[in-house]
């Protein structure tokens, strides 16, 4: 397990919630050291801690314990799974929905 990589993401989402480190370190019952510590990977975190701090900032433990790929490839196979059930008819409007969709979050996020 690579803690300083999980740190970084912890760091990441702290910053997304306009969190300072001292903030969140309040918001979970430790110091700002062993915030710090986590979040440069120079410390391994509890499940206790780690569980804190999804709840804390709001996120899923896998968004904090993987890469986005790894993310990706369960988001496709879940996908896929939902996929195979439907008919033609469905897979059809599914694909013009999520199409749809991409063209929105492209307009309003600018990618």
């Amino acid at each position: 397990m690579d803690y300083y990589k999980i740190g970084q993401r912890i760091r990441k989402y702290r910053k997304a919630n306009g969190l300072s480190q001292e903030q969140l370190a309040e918001k979970i019952g430790i110091s700002v050291t062993h915030m710090s510590h986590i979040e440069t990977g120079n410390t391994k975190l509890s499940l206790q801690v780690l569980v804190d701090i999804t709840n804390a900032l709001d996120v899923r433990s896998d968004d904090l314990l993987t890469d986005k790929v790894s993310n990706r490839e369960v988001a496709f196979a879940e996908l896929n799974k939902t996929l195979e059930s439907c008919t033609s008819d469905q897979l059809k409007i599914i694909e013009d929905v999520v199409k749809a969709i991409k063209i929105s979050l492209e307009k309003y996020t600018n990618n």
